[in-house]
């Protein structure tokens, strides 16, 4: 896209793999295992592109003495990742509903083939690993990429069907530790970015 490499103006695609899944090297094309959202990748993501939120709450700790804090703590933190496909094929649909079996149903004499989907999620929540790619900060043509070991998609989606718009499934993929992190900072996973060409 052009320097300065730092300003980013460049949409980012989402993959999931299963819990466990080794993340691609910075330079690599994801392995088979990494499924791209959306039939057909960026064209089928909406506009408003993906959003990383990292949420925090603070405590504040005051003494008689001062008017100001004296000492603060975080209780508690999250990271997720939103953002809407207008993509409305049941295997999508599917992933959006805590990632639901799609039957395939071959047509037949008379009858025609269907795929469906189950619409109640059940108690379990599924888990997958989450990867983010897009471009560097550091140099024209290099990835970036958050790579999130363990996460849930925590939204509620709510497709509208009018005659105005597309209807959109809404996805917020919600990081839980991973307790086999290398480090307790990487619980939540890391974010890599390239700043150099292989040698």
């Amino acid at each position: 896209m052009g320097e300065p490499y730092e300003i980013i103006m460049s949409p980012f695609e989402v993959y999931l793999a299963p819990v466990s899944t080794a993340f691609p090297a910075i330079n690599a094309t994801p392995a088979a295992a990494w499924v791209k959202l959306g039939t057909s990748g960026l064209d089928n993501m909406d506009e408003e592109g993906v959003t990383v939120t990292h949420e925090q709450s603070i405590t504040q700790k005051r003494t008689l003495g001062s008017t100001g804090p004296a000492k603060v703590a975080r209780t508690e933190e999250n990271l997720t990742i939103s953002f809407s496909l207008v993509d409305l094929t049941l295997e999508q649909y599917a992933k959006a509903l805590n990632g639901v079996t799609v039957s395939d149903v071959a047509a037949g004499a008379g009858t025609a083939g269907y795929r469906s989907i189950t619409l109640r999620q059940g108690r379990s929540v599924s888990t997958y690993a989450l990867l983010v790619r897009g471009l560097s900060p550091y140099g024209d043509g290099y990835n970036a990429q958050y790579q999130v070991p363990v996460c849930y998609q925590s939204d509620n989606p709510a497709p509208v069907f009018s005659k105005g718009d597309a209807a959109a499934l809404k996805f917020t993929f919600t990081a839980i530790e991973d307790p086999n992190a290398a480090t307790e900072a990487a619980r939540f996973g890391t974010l890599v970015a390239q700043d150099a060409a292989p040698v």
